[in-house]
Protein backbone atom coordinates (compact mmCIF):
# COMPACT_ATOMS: atom_id res chain seq x y z
CA UNK A 1 0.00 0.00 0.00
CA UNK A 2 2.96 2.37 0.32
CA UNK A 3 1.75 5.51 2.08
CA UNK A 4 -1.93 4.71 1.64
CA UNK A 5 -3.09 7.50 3.97
CA UNK A 6 -1.32 10.24 1.99
CA UNK A 7 -3.34 10.09 -1.27
CA UNK A 8 -3.22 13.89 -1.72
CA UNK A 9 0.58 13.83 -1.83
CA UNK A 10 1.08 10.78 -4.05
CA UNK A 11 2.56 12.68 -7.01
CA UNK A 12 4.83 14.80 -4.80
CA UNK A 13 6.10 11.74 -2.90
CA UNK A 14 6.57 9.83 -6.17
CA UNK A 15 8.70 12.62 -7.68
CA UNK A 16 10.69 13.05 -4.46
CA UNK A 17 11.53 9.35 -4.06
CA UNK A 18 12.18 8.96 -7.80
CA UNK A 19 14.80 11.73 -7.60
CA UNK A 20 16.32 10.10 -4.50
CA UNK A 21 16.47 6.73 -6.28
CA UNK A 22 18.05 8.15 -9.45
CA UNK A 23 20.63 10.01 -7.36
CA UNK A 24 21.33 6.78 -5.45
CA UNK A 25 21.94 4.93 -8.71
CA UNK A 26 24.15 7.67 -10.13
CA UNK A 27 26.14 8.17 -6.91
CA UNK A 28 26.93 4.51 -6.31
CA UNK A 29 27.58 3.76 -9.99
CA UNK A 30 29.87 6.79 -10.15
CA UNK A 31 31.96 5.48 -7.24
CA UNK A 32 32.25 2.05 -8.89
CA UNK A 33 33.21 3.71 -12.20
CA UNK A 34 35.81 6.04 -10.66
CA UNK A 35 37.48 3.20 -8.74
CA UNK A 36 37.54 1.09 -11.91
CA UNK A 37 39.17 3.71 -14.17
CA UNK A 38 41.43 5.63 -11.77
CA UNK A 39 44.70 3.94 -10.82
CA UNK A 40 45.01 6.03 -7.66
CA UNK A 41 41.73 4.60 -6.34
CA UNK A 42 42.57 0.95 -6.98
CA UNK A 43 43.54 0.24 -3.40
CA UNK A 44 41.88 -2.12 -0.88
CA UNK A 45 39.96 0.71 0.81
CA UNK A 46 38.21 1.73 -2.41
CA UNK A 47 37.81 -1.89 -3.49
CA UNK A 48 35.70 -2.54 -0.39
CA UNK A 49 33.89 0.75 -0.95
CA UNK A 50 32.83 -0.58 -4.37
CA UNK A 51 31.29 -3.61 -2.69
CA UNK A 52 29.42 -1.32 -0.29
CA UNK A 53 28.10 0.61 -3.31
CA UNK A 54 27.05 -2.64 -5.01
CA UNK A 55 25.20 -3.70 -1.86
CA UNK A 56 23.46 -0.32 -1.70
CA UNK A 57 22.45 -0.65 -5.35
CA UNK A 58 20.93 -4.09 -4.74
CA UNK A 59 18.98 -3.09 -1.65
CA UNK A 60 17.70 0.13 -3.23
CA UNK A 61 16.71 -1.45 -6.55
CA UNK A 62 15.06 -4.34 -4.74
CA UNK A 63 12.77 -1.97 -2.81
CA UNK A 64 12.30 1.41 -4.47
CA UNK A 65 10.81 0.63 -7.95
CA UNK A 66 7.93 -1.37 -6.46
CA UNK A 67 7.50 1.26 -3.74
CA UNK A 68 7.25 4.00 -6.37
CA UNK A 69 4.40 2.13 -8.07
CA UNK A 70 2.61 1.73 -4.74
CA UNK A 71 2.98 5.46 -4.02
CA UNK A 72 1.83 6.64 -7.45
CA UNK A 73 -1.16 4.33 -7.82
CA UNK A 74 -2.14 4.07 -4.17
CA UNK A 75 -1.09 0.42 -4.09
CA UNK A 76 0.87 -2.16 -6.05
CA UNK A 77 0.05 -5.80 -6.77
CA UNK A 78 2.74 -8.34 -5.94
CA UNK A 79 2.71 -12.12 -6.21
CA UNK A 80 3.41 -14.24 -3.15
CA UNK A 81 6.67 -15.47 -4.73
CA UNK A 82 7.62 -11.88 -5.55
CA UNK A 83 7.01 -10.88 -1.95
CA UNK A 84 9.20 -13.68 -0.53
CA UNK A 85 11.90 -12.94 -3.14
CA UNK A 86 11.94 -9.27 -2.19
CA UNK A 87 12.20 -10.21 1.50
CA UNK A 88 15.06 -12.61 0.73
CA UNK A 89 17.19 -10.07 -1.14
CA UNK A 90 16.43 -7.36 1.39
CA UNK A 91 17.53 -9.49 4.34
CA UNK A 92 20.46 -10.88 2.32
CA UNK A 93 21.95 -7.47 1.49
CA UNK A 94 21.41 -6.36 5.10
CA UNK A 95 23.45 -9.35 6.32
CA UNK A 96 26.08 -8.61 3.66
CA UNK A 97 26.56 -5.04 4.88
CA UNK A 98 26.68 -6.28 8.51
CA UNK A 99 29.83 -8.22 7.65
CA UNK A 100 31.23 -5.83 5.03
CA UNK A 101 31.48 -2.83 7.37
CA UNK A 102 33.76 -4.67 9.88
CA UNK A 103 35.99 -5.73 6.98
CA UNK A 104 36.31 -2.07 5.97
CA UNK A 105 37.26 -1.17 9.55
CA UNK A 106 39.86 -3.97 9.55
CA UNK A 107 41.32 -2.53 6.35
CA UNK A 108 41.68 0.88 8.03
CA UNK A 109 43.21 -0.79 11.09
CA UNK A 110 45.91 -2.45 8.99
CA UNK A 111 46.61 0.72 7.00
CA UNK A 112 47.04 2.94 10.08
CA UNK A 113 48.29 0.57 12.80
CA UNK A 114 50.45 -1.71 10.66
CA UNK A 115 51.37 0.30 7.54
CA UNK A 116 54.64 -1.50 6.79
CA UNK A 117 52.90 -4.87 6.40
CA UNK A 118 49.68 -3.50 4.93
CA UNK A 119 50.47 -4.26 1.28
CA UNK A 120 51.74 -7.76 1.99
CA UNK A 121 48.77 -8.70 4.20
CA UNK A 122 46.06 -7.08 2.07
CA UNK A 123 47.20 -8.68 -1.18
CA UNK A 124 44.71 -9.17 -4.06
CA UNK A 125 43.92 -12.79 -3.13
CA UNK A 126 43.17 -11.97 0.51
CA UNK A 127 41.21 -8.87 -0.53
CA UNK A 128 38.96 -10.86 -2.87
CA UNK A 129 38.31 -13.58 -0.29
CA UNK A 130 37.41 -10.96 2.32
CA UNK A 131 34.92 -9.32 -0.06
CA UNK A 132 33.29 -12.61 -1.10
CA UNK A 133 32.51 -13.85 2.42
CA UNK A 134 29.91 -11.14 3.25
CA UNK A 135 28.01 -11.92 0.03
CA UNK A 136 28.10 -15.68 0.64
CA UNK A 137 26.95 -15.26 4.24
CA UNK A 138 24.23 -12.83 3.18
CA UNK A 139 22.83 -15.19 0.56
CA UNK A 140 22.90 -18.28 2.81
CA UNK A 141 22.29 -17.26 6.44
CA UNK A 142 19.01 -15.46 5.77
CA UNK A 143 17.46 -18.71 4.55
CA UNK A 144 16.95 -19.54 8.23
CA UNK A 145 14.66 -16.50 8.48
CA UNK A 146 12.96 -16.48 5.08
CA UNK A 147 12.04 -20.20 5.00
CA UNK A 148 9.96 -20.14 8.21
CA UNK A 149 8.22 -16.97 7.02
CA UNK A 150 7.40 -18.61 3.68
CA UNK A 151 5.62 -21.38 5.62
CA UNK A 152 3.22 -18.95 7.34
CA UNK A 153 -0.49 -19.64 6.86
CA UNK A 154 -2.30 -16.54 5.58
CA UNK A 155 -6.02 -16.54 6.25
CA UNK A 156 -6.65 -12.80 6.68
CA UNK A 157 -6.77 -10.14 3.96
CA UNK A 158 -3.98 -9.73 1.40
CA UNK A 159 -3.24 -6.01 1.94
CA UNK A 160 0.25 -5.18 3.20
CA UNK A 161 0.17 -1.68 4.67
CA UNK A 162 3.88 -1.09 4.23
CA UNK A 163 6.37 0.10 1.62
CA UNK A 164 7.70 -3.41 0.84
CA UNK A 165 7.31 -7.05 1.92
CA UNK A 166 8.83 -7.30 5.36
CA UNK A 167 8.47 -9.43 8.49
CA UNK A 168 6.45 -7.00 10.59
CA UNK A 169 3.52 -6.51 8.15
CA UNK A 170 3.55 -10.19 7.11
CA UNK A 171 3.12 -11.16 10.75
CA UNK A 172 -0.03 -9.04 10.85
CA UNK A 173 -1.54 -10.96 7.93
CA UNK A 174 -0.67 -14.44 9.17
CA UNK A 175 -2.97 -16.63 11.24
CA UNK A 176 0.02 -18.76 12.27
CA UNK A 177 1.84 -18.37 15.58
CA UNK A 178 4.65 -16.00 14.59
CA UNK A 179 6.19 -15.56 18.05
CA UNK A 180 8.77 -18.27 17.33
CA UNK A 181 9.91 -16.56 14.12
CA UNK A 182 10.07 -13.19 15.87
CA UNK A 183 12.22 -14.69 18.62
CA UNK A 184 14.41 -16.35 15.97
CA UNK A 185 14.87 -13.02 14.17
CA UNK A 186 15.82 -11.34 17.45
CA UNK A 187 18.30 -14.09 18.38
CA UNK A 188 19.67 -14.12 14.81
CA UNK A 189 20.08 -10.34 14.81
CA UNK A 190 21.74 -10.17 18.23
CA UNK A 191 25.09 -11.82 17.34
CA UNK A 192 25.10 -10.16 13.92
CA UNK A 193 24.83 -6.81 15.68
CA UNK A 194 27.06 -7.39 18.72
CA UNK A 195 29.79 -9.32 16.85
CA UNK A 196 30.48 -6.85 14.00
CA UNK A 197 29.91 -3.82 16.24
CA UNK A 198 32.29 -5.18 18.87
CA UNK A 199 34.90 -5.84 16.18
CA UNK A 200 34.50 -2.30 14.77
CA UNK A 201 34.79 -0.74 18.24
CA UNK A 202 37.91 -2.81 18.94
CA UNK A 203 39.64 -1.89 15.68
CA UNK A 204 38.85 1.81 16.07
CA UNK A 205 40.10 1.79 19.66
CA UNK A 206 43.46 0.63 18.29
CA UNK A 207 43.23 3.13 15.41
CA UNK A 208 42.57 6.13 17.70
CA UNK A 209 45.34 5.01 20.04
CA UNK A 210 47.73 4.96 17.07
CA UNK A 211 46.50 8.32 15.73
CA UNK A 212 47.12 10.01 19.10
CA UNK A 213 50.78 8.96 18.87
CA UNK A 214 51.27 10.55 15.42
CA UNK A 215 53.56 13.56 16.04
CA UNK A 216 52.24 15.95 13.37
CA UNK A 217 48.80 17.56 13.21
CA UNK A 218 48.68 17.00 9.45
CA UNK A 219 49.34 13.29 9.91
CA UNK A 220 46.63 13.03 12.56
CA UNK A 221 44.12 14.84 10.36
CA UNK A 222 44.92 12.69 7.33
CA UNK A 223 44.61 9.45 9.33
CA UNK A 224 41.35 10.51 10.96
CA UNK A 225 39.82 11.73 7.68
CA UNK A 226 40.16 8.24 6.17
CA UNK A 227 38.13 6.81 9.08
CA UNK A 228 35.48 9.48 9.68
CA UNK A 229 33.40 8.65 6.60
CA UNK A 230 33.32 4.98 7.51
CA UNK A 231 32.31 5.79 11.10
CA UNK A 232 29.38 7.92 9.88
CA UNK A 233 28.18 5.11 7.60
CA UNK A 234 28.56 2.57 10.43
CA UNK A 235 26.56 4.76 12.82
CA UNK A 236 23.75 5.27 10.30
CA UNK A 237 23.53 1.62 9.29
CA UNK A 238 23.62 0.08 12.75
CA UNK A 239 21.39 2.81 14.19
CA UNK A 240 18.54 1.99 11.79
CA UNK A 241 19.21 -1.74 12.18
CA UNK A 242 18.89 -1.45 15.96
CA UNK A 243 15.60 0.43 15.71
CA UNK A 244 14.25 -2.07 13.21
CA UNK A 245 15.22 -5.48 14.57
CA UNK A 246 16.55 -5.18 18.12
CA UNK A 247 13.25 -3.67 19.33
CA UNK A 248 10.36 -6.20 19.25
CA UNK A 249 7.57 -5.38 16.79
CA UNK A 250 5.21 -4.54 19.68
CA UNK A 251 7.38 -1.50 20.29
CA UNK A 252 6.72 -0.21 16.76
CA UNK A 253 3.81 1.76 15.44
CA UNK A 254 3.07 1.34 11.73
CA UNK A 255 4.26 4.87 10.93
CA UNK A 256 7.50 4.44 12.90
CA UNK A 257 8.18 1.15 11.13
CA UNK A 258 7.70 2.78 7.72
CA UNK A 259 9.99 5.69 8.63
CA UNK A 260 12.75 3.40 9.93
CA UNK A 261 12.36 1.24 6.81
CA UNK A 262 12.76 4.32 4.61
CA UNK A 263 15.92 5.34 6.46
CA UNK A 264 17.40 1.87 6.05
CA UNK A 265 16.43 1.09 2.45
CA UNK A 266 16.15 4.48 0.72
CA UNK A 267 18.13 7.18 2.48
CA UNK A 268 21.16 5.20 3.70
CA UNK A 269 22.08 4.01 0.14
CA UNK A 270 21.50 7.60 -1.01
CA UNK A 271 23.75 9.23 1.61
CA UNK A 272 26.62 6.71 1.60
CA UNK A 273 28.20 7.87 -1.71
CA UNK A 274 27.67 11.50 -0.70
CA UNK A 275 29.43 10.95 2.63
CA UNK A 276 32.41 9.24 1.01
CA UNK A 277 32.61 11.73 -1.88
CA UNK A 278 32.43 14.93 0.18
CA UNK A 279 34.95 13.76 2.76
CA UNK A 280 37.47 12.10 0.44
CA UNK A 281 40.00 14.13 -1.51
CA UNK A 282 41.05 11.21 -3.73
CA UNK A 283 37.49 10.70 -5.00
CA UNK A 284 37.10 14.46 -5.55
CA UNK A 285 40.32 14.57 -7.58
CA UNK A 286 39.31 11.50 -9.61
CA UNK A 287 35.94 13.08 -10.36
CA UNK A 288 37.57 16.37 -11.45
CA UNK A 289 39.96 14.44 -13.69
CA UNK A 290 37.10 12.55 -15.36
CA UNK A 291 35.08 15.76 -15.79
CA UNK A 292 38.13 17.49 -17.26
CA UNK A 293 38.66 14.70 -19.78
Amino acid sequence: MGFGNLHNFNVVLFIFFLIIYLCTLMGNLLIIFLVSVNVRLQSPMYYFLCHLSMSDLVISTNIVPNMLGAILFGGQKMTYLGCITQLYFFSGTTVTECFLLPIMSYDRYLAICNPLRYSSIMDPKFRISLSLWPWLLGLTLNFSIVLPISNFDFCHDNIIDHIYCELFPLQKLSCSDTSGVELEVFLFSLPMFIGPCGFIVGTYAHIFHTIVKIPTTTGKHKAFSTCSSHLIVVGTFYGTLTAKYMIPSKGHTLLVNKIVSLLHTVFTPFFNPIIYSLRNQDIKMALKKVCGQ
